[in-house]
């Protein structure tokens, strides 16, 4: 019986590192994830920004456009 019970509480402790590192892996992965989220969306506020200063560009140029033909 005691080598029964040694045995069990061998594999208990086994399957316990294992979770433990599924658990560390899944954790590095999200935190990967969501470096990769900030990111994008620093990106997309760098594109939206260039955007609005070719619109402003645009939009001086048009005026002056407009302001000459005057």
């Amino acid at each position: 019986m005691p080598r029964k019970l040694t045995i069990l509480l061998i594999a208990i402790q086994l399957s316990a590192c294992g979770l433990a590192e599924t658990a560390a892996t899944g954790a590095a992965g999200a935190a990967a994830e969501l470096e990769a989220a900030r990111q994008t969306q620093q990106s997309e506020q760098r594109v939206q920004q260039q955007l609005d200063a070719a619109q402003q560009a645009a939009a001086k140029q048009r005026q002056a456009a407009e302001d000459a033909s005057n």
